[in-house]
């Protein structure tokens, strides 16, 4: 019986580390329904109309994950595209002047929203995994206007 145990714990711990985005795989653009999107990510966590009548959705992963994902669906409610929005491409489209709406766009919900009163800054942090078994958190600052003016790195066994 103790084996039997044993070979139960290990498919639950494996089954915890595939975690929300098992089925994944399943999703293929130009195939894949917004029905579909939704059985295997689960309730987006905002949407937006595209000039084209499309959709993206936005499904977080934060605060405790490492990757956001966006999904846009036709109006014919067929997958177009989904795309992991927490990459060293994306990070580096990051410029100064951008709005907090077009940051929450490009890399999704962050895990963090911080003010910082005396310098007049709000930080919004989103925790990413450049490699495997390496976690960090990556930053953007913003002035009152809610304007981008730097941006930053700092490991994730730290409070971004």
């Amino acid at each position: 019986m103790k084996r039997l145990e044993r070979i139960a714990l290990m498919l639950g711990l494996l089954a915890s580390l595939i975690g929300c985005d098992a089925g994944m795989d399943r999703l293929q653009p130009g195939v894949s329904s917004l029905a579909d999107v939704l059985a295997v990510m689960g309730a987006p966590s905002a949407e937006w109309r595209e000039p084209d009548g499309a959709t993206t959705y936005e499904f977080t992963r934060q605060p405790e994950g490492v990757v956001n994902y966006t999904a846009t669906v036709g109006p014919d409610g067929i997958l177009r595209a989904l795309e992991q929005t927490l990459t060293e491409q994306r990070f580096a489209r990051v410029a100064p002047g951008m709005t907090k709406d077009e940051i929450r766009r490009l890399l999704g919900q962050p895990a963090q929203r911080v003010p910082f009163a005396l310098k007049q800054e709000e930080t919004w942090s989103w925790r990413y995994q450049p490699e495997p078994g390496r976690q960090m958190w990556f930053n953007v600052n913003f002035d009152p206007s809610g304007k981008v003016v730097s941006t930053s790195r700092s490991p994730a066994d730290t409070t971004a």
